[in-house]
């Protein structure tokens, strides 16, 4: 799934939360947020698209799920929050290297093609990890550990990035070939981009078969990069101080990612630290095909939810290859946007530290492309979603906030420059109503240490979403009938 991920450390957030957001960029599918309870999920899984079959634990914890509408793919769980408040979101999907997948093949499913013979079960994949691995983990370390052990019994038929978070720390996984894997702790005060590439670029192997206080890893990886003569680091740090780069080990370096994948680091780094680095020019530090831009960066202000849902609905704002810009600048649009119209799509999975255990899971979602679309919070500790966010049907409608947000968005791209001016006080409007809410239900329940409320206030929220939407949908069709072609009046004779 080509995806973009931003990971967010405690202290490098304005409120000290953690947060894990990623883009869910398939081909327009329809998605929905709903609450799996115990009850519904499953005793044994099998997976539609590899047919393997796994048997999971007992006792597995309630969570939120945004699954596709339409099931014949499977579930396409994609992000959700627990009840121990501990987020995951997967998969970014990355590139690897023919040296790689040759040393440990991707296990794909292939059926029988003749009788008599029996199909090759797949490993696991984007559509079932997060329904495998986020009932069943109570710290974000623990799913690290959750996945790498399916990952290293059933394999996986793609290269995959992960996270996971709780109210301390956010983790990172990189799948490494078929059945190989690397982890790294975000460090507090740093936030990580991720734009569709292996992205690490650190790895301390003391650590990591050591305390593991920061990194984690296969057991045999360091003999898997020696015996496969994998290692492409220059120096000797591998073999004499046990740390590497794992991006050059592990990833692809292709021209396709300088116009798909590394543009958007770019992009995301210049917005995190504008000063500290050159970005632009002659002479800069970093440019949109730079193959070692940071994997994370100490940002020079605190990150909030607004600055994430900003850089993952850029469109190279401010800069030459904005494909919206009303100058000829000859590089309009020659790279992938962050913002794109295929997104199914985005969550911001944000545990909070300053409000008690039972709300401090709130996710945040934008459906479709979100250089249009605004996002909107909700409690995570709840049974139930609201119809607005859950019930959404694969017939276009204007009763729910997914294809609110799709018709928007198509209407508005076509005239940009007519429609932004409603779209930009739509997300303002949404957000900032959106905070008002939770700010006044926080106060509420805490006051009255009643968190029974959560439920209530979802639908509040949800109540002015539908409003918000449908009169920024309403401004936006006038808008839009206003510039078609086929446009004309008396006058203009």
């Amino acid at each position: 799934m080509p995806c973009t991920t931003i990971l967010v450390g405690k202290k490098a957030s304005n409120d000290n939360s953690t947060m894990i957001s990623r883009t869910d960029d398939g081909q327009f599918d329809v998605k929905k947020l709903i609450v799996v309870t115990p009850d519904k999920q499953p005793k044994k899984y099998k997976s539609v698209l590899s047919h393997v079959e796994i048997e999971l634990p007992e006792k597995p914890m309630r969570y939120t799920s945004c699954p596709s509408v339409d099931k014949k793919d499977g579930i396409w769980a994609a992000t959700g929050i627990n009840e121990a408040n501990v987020g995951m979101t997967a998969t970014e999907t990355i590139t690897s290297n023919p040296r790689v997948l040759a040393a440990d093949p991707l296990v794909k499913y292939k059926k029988a093609e003749k009788r008599g013979e029996k199909e090759q079960i797949g490993g696991i994949g984007e559509e079932d990890m997060v329904v495998l691995v986020l009932p069943y983990i109570k710290t974000a370390k623990e799913g690290v550990k959750r996945l790498a052990s399916l990952l290293e019994k059933y394999g996986t038929y793609e290269s995959n990035g992960i996270a996971f978070n709780d109210k301390n720390e956010v983790w990172w996984l990189e799948t490494i070939g078929g059945h190989h894997w690397l982890a790294r702790r975000v460090k507090d005060d740093e936030v990580v981009v991720a734009p569709n590439q292996f992205a690490m670029d650190y790895f301390d192997f003391n650590d990591a078969f050591g305390k593991q206080k920061e990194f984690m890893c296969s057991k045999d990886l360091k003999e898997f990069i020696t015996e496969n003569n994998l290692n492409l680091n220059r120096d000797d740090d591998l073999e004499k101080k046990g740390v590497f780069n794992p991006r050059w080990v592990f990833g692809s370096h292709s021209d396709s990612d300088h116009v798909y994948n590394t543009p958007r680091a770019w992009f995301m780094g210049r917005y995190l630290n504008p000063t500290k680095y050159k970005w632009d020019g002659d002479n800069a530090d970093f440019g949109p095909e730079s193959d070692n831009i940071p994997w994370s960066f100490v940002p020079e202000k605190k990150v909030t939810v607004e600055d994430v849902k900003y850089l993952l609905s850029a469109n190279y704002q401010g800069t030459p290859y904005n494909p919206y810009t009303s100058q000829d600048t000859g590089k309009r649009g020659m790279y992938r946007s962050i913002g794109i119209n295929r997104t199914g799509v985005m969550t911001i999975c944000q545990i909070r530290n300053n409000v008690p255990d039972e709300i401090k899971g709130i996710e945040w979602i934008c459906y479709g492309s979100t250089t249009f679309d605004a996002i909107l919070p909700v409690y995570t500790n709840v049974n139930k979603i609201p119809k607005y966010l859950s019930n959404v049907t694969l017939d276009t409608s204007t009763e729910n906030f997914y294809w609110g947000s799709r018709l928007i968005g198509a209407l508005a791209d076509p005239i940009y420059h007519n429609a932004i001016q409603h779209i930009e006080r739509y997300q303002a409007g949404v957000i900032t109503e959106g905070r008002r809410i939770v700010i006044e239900y926080d106060k509420k329940m805490i006051g009255a240490k009643d968190y029974s409320l959560t439920e209530e206030a979802n639908e509040k929220l949800c109540k002015m979403a539908k409003e918000k939407t449908t009169d920024t949908l309403n401004k936006v069709l006038l808008e839009s009938s206003k510039h078609m072609k086929n446009g004309y009046n008396r006058a203009d004779n």
